[in-house]
């Protein structure tokens, strides 16, 4: 018998807190299957380049944010532009940069498996600028050439402190254009309004897996979205191949119910926004949303 105790967690250490935002990290995770991060970027914040010991899925929960991404094998930098509920795999050892377009604040929330991480149950992000900052601080002609920008917005980010996981750059600062190719390819839609389970009044269901976005497939992690109306209920469901489940609660309020191997109830609890629950491998839950709805995201250790 598996005696396991569930709790509902949240994101519980900042990491960073300046003029472009915060970074939130769940520091008590009990698992290392699964960890999560939360960013608040301001408009126009800008997260320099990186890259981190563990793969994820990203997804964006507010706001319109443009993302560089140049893969480890490649000396070839796509960017895109995501809005909410587009999500995109970024793979332990890519290089992405993250920047708030748009004139609201953004709010981006990450999963993936970190047990093989530096720290288990932790990600560990690796800022270019520890990599190469004295040749960027000395060349800022290096900031110019990756991004496409003039002389004076590239002294702007050397200048404004490489150390910082957020900084926020001058409105006027321009960056390079989104492909307009890359849909499907490196990210994807999640809130699929219609979705794979579409019911009036009910809700939407719809997920990301290596069928739909294949770069899933290298990075062994897929993604579900839930979006219940008022009073409704997502049915009981189990993960069929084994798979540990994180959910997030992104908008409104419910009560989740988890079934044990024991069928008996691990967890029986109301949850609201900001809200994480792991559940066990083949473990039942069923989601009960309250007269507000509810927006679930949910991110698997399987592609498939």
């Amino acid at each position: 018998m598996v005696d396991m105790k569930m709790i509902v967690e949240r994101f519980d250490e900042v990491v960073f807190k300046g003029d472009g935002g915060e970074y939130h990290i769940w520091s008590n995770s009990t698992t290392p299957l699964l960890s999560a991060g939360k960013i608040h970027m301001r408009p126009h914040a800008f997260a320099p380049p990186h890259y981190g010991d563990s793969s994820k899925i990203c997804c964006v929960l507010e706001g319109t944010i443009t993302v560089g991404l140049m893969a480890r094998h490649s000396t070839e930098e796509k960017i895109v532009q995501m809005k909410k509920g587009d999500a995109m795999p970024v793979l332990a050892g890519d290089v992405s940069w993250w920047f708030n377009s748009g004139d609201t604040n953004g709010v981006v929330v990450f999963f993936g498996e970190t047990s093989k991480a530096l720290v288990p149950r932790k990600f560990t992000h690796f800022l270019m600028a520890g990599v190469l900052g004295a040749q960027a601080r000395s060349q800022p002609d290096f900031i110019n050439k990756t991004f496409g920008l003039d002389q004076n917005e590239s002294n702007n980010i050397v200048n404004s402190g490489q150390d910082e996981v957020l900084m926020k750059l001058d409105q006027e600062m321009k960056f390079p254009k989104a492909s307009d190719d890359m849909k499907d390819k490196l990210y994807a839609s999640i809130n699929d309004p219609y979705g794979e389970v579409s019911v009036k009044g009910g809700g939407v269901v719809s997920s990301l897996s290596e069928k739909n976005l294949p770069l899933l497939g290298e990075i062994g992690l897929s993604a579900r979205f839930v979006k219940l109306e008022g009073n409704a209920m997502l049915a009981p469901s189990y993960v069929a191949d084994g798979s540990v489940q994180i959910c997030y609660v992104a908008t409104g309020s419910g009560r989740i119910m988890v079934i044990s191997n024991e069928e008996k109830p691990a967890l029986d609890s109301k949850v609201g926004e900001g809200d994480l629950v792991v559940v066990p491998q083949f473990f039942v839950t069923t989601l009960i949303a309250d007269a507000c709805g509810m927006e679930v995201y949910s991110v698997i250790n399987s592609s498939k």
